[in-house]
């Protein structure tokens, strides 16, 4: 019982750490990168679908993207979309493909995400720790309803407060370099 609180409690803070992991990649670098663009929702034929679904991605230069959509039809509803994400894009469309310029980043913006990755950071630390926090309530549970001995309980929590701080650590490391990332010119 107790072993399988803490696996459960460990696959939610890997799964925390994936999440983080998706959410620093959305961050823009000067570069272009489809991963940018994981989150972003295309209204299509009245379903909120994901870009990733409708197109396929091209970096032909470090700065620019090509979007060429499955379905041309569709060319109109995933300009519109780009242009109103938080990505800040400004997609320019030819008939057959979009095509995104990404400029260079000024230092005031590269602050500015700078903050944004340390708040996603903090969230999926946050995530950690209440998952850390649920555990030890089973925990608890188990040992108060004579389930488990008081000896087994105190290493399992020892073990969830080691597995705590190894994946709030791994989060801290992540977003070391990804503000390192940001803040190269």
């Amino acid at each position: 019982m107790i072993e399988d609180t803490l696996l459960e409690a460990e696959e939610k803070m890997d799964k925390a750490i994936e999440v983080a992991k998706e959410d620093f990649s959305a961050v823009r670098t000067g570069r272009a990168n489809p991963a940018m663009f994981s989150k972003v929702m295309v209204d299509y034929y009245g379903a909120p679908t994901p870009l990733q679904q409708l197109a396929s991605f091209a970096v032909p230069e470090a700065r620019t993207l090509l979007i060429t959509p499955f379905d041309k039809a569709a060319l109109q509803d995933i300009e519109r979309a780009l242009s109103s994400s938080e990505v800040r894009a400004n997609p320019s469309n030819d008939g057959t493909v979009i095509r995104i310029m990404m400029p260079e980043l000024t230092q005031e913006r590269r602050k500015e995400y700078v903050k944004l990755v340390r708040t996603k950071g903090e969230d999926a630390k946050v995530s950690v720790r209440n998952v850390r926090r649920k555990a030890k309530e089973q925990l608890d549970k188990l040992v108060k309803d004579g389930d488990a001995g008081e000896d087994e309980g105190s290493r399992a929590e020892k073990e969830l407060d080691a597995m705590t701080k190894a994946h709030t650590e791994n989060i801290d490391e992540m977003l070391k370099r990804k503000e390192v990332e940001l803040l190269e010119v």
